[in-house]
């Protein structure tokens, strides 16, 4: 019986879509498809016609070509300052936290004590939004009533580490820095508790030490984990916003892209134009990275 069934589903093609399965397709995929258009593309395309304007979000639309971004480059000074510290917000993100974290992943797969209480601990941080790290931040960081000053003593020169420019951008990154590491830890736990005990057993039957296992065995297994942790990285880095305007509105060598947007568009300034200049250029330096990871995963695809 079920053999006739078969034959008679395969007599009889494919099946065809009904009107009303067409429908409820139609609504699962278009309303998503609308809603990206209408609060992602859409804003996007706005933006980089307005870079091209002089619009003050009033008056009429005046077109000056390429006038802001020559103005950006050359006439602002707050921008280059900004890309430096997006770039080593990047740096510091991807250089010191993501090492940091995997360090704490691999410690806490091997086993040790009140495993579980680390994991927590370290991991709480990431349920926090940037804000609130941006106030723990003037808490531990103040100059008069901070705790780090309190802890070092000296009431007569107190460190000023929120408004000195020359070291405020350290102990934010600092701050980032906490929240992140607990972030790219879970995810290595979780990729490390996938990986086969014996390939770090053949590994050692080899002659190779730990370390050596980790780097050339465990380490490569892990591709999949990198690539998630390189790319939150750098969308952390880049929609970097919350922590420095809870501190200063990033402001006094705290500056950012995305702070030189709002102050710009929604700030007493009032220059749309400009300031979606400002969030083209942030959006072609995230396009740069997005375009080498998707190489990067196309080049990967074929070689498997």
């Amino acid at each position: 019986m079920p053999l006739t069934t078969a034959r008679r589903a395969k007599r009889r093609g494919p099946r065809r879509f009904t009107s009303r399965d067409l429908a409820v397709i139609g609504v699962l995929l278009g309303i998503p498809v609308l809603l990206d258009l209408a609060l992602v593309w859409g804003p996007t395309l706005a933006s980089i016609g307005l870079s091209f304007t002089s619009w003050d979000g009033i008056g009429d639309l005046h077109w000056v070509g390429f006038d802001n971004y020559r103005n950006l480059f050359t006439e602002y000074p707050p921008f280059w300052p900004a890309v430096r510290n997006n770039l080593l917000w990047v740096a510091f993100l991807g250089l010191v936290a993501t090492p940091f974290g995997l360090l704490l992943a691999v410690l806490l797969d091997k086993g040790v004590r009140f495993s579980r209480f680390y994991q927590s601990t370290l991991y709480m941080p990431v349920v926090l939004s940037l804000a609130i790290v941006g106030f723990i931040a003037q808490l531990v960081f103040s100059r008069d009533q901070g705790a780090l000053n309190a802890i070092l003593g000296d009431k007569s020169h107190p460190v000023d580490w929120i408004g000195d420019p020359d070291l405020n951008i350290w102990m934010v990154l600092l701050a980032a820095a906490w929240r992140h590491t607990g972030y790219v830890m879970i995810l290595y736990l979780a990729g490390l508790k996938s990986v086969d005990p014996s390939l770090k057993e053949a590994a050692a039957i080899d002659g190779a030490s730990e370390t050596q296992s980790f780097f050339r065995v465990v380490l490569p297994t892990l591709r999949p984990v990198n690539v998630i942790v390189g790319v939150i990285t750098v969308i952390e880095a880049l929609r970097a916003f919350d922590i420095v305007y809870a501190i200063n509105h990033g402001r006094n060598g705290l500056e950012l892209l995305s702070v030189l947007v709002t102050d710009n568009i929604i700030g007493e300034a009032s220059r749309i134009g400009f300031g979606s200049a400002i969030a083209v250029v942030l959006l072609t330096v995230s396009l740069g990275f997005i375009v080498t990871y998707l190489v990067q995963e196309l080049r990967g695809e074929k070689k498997g």
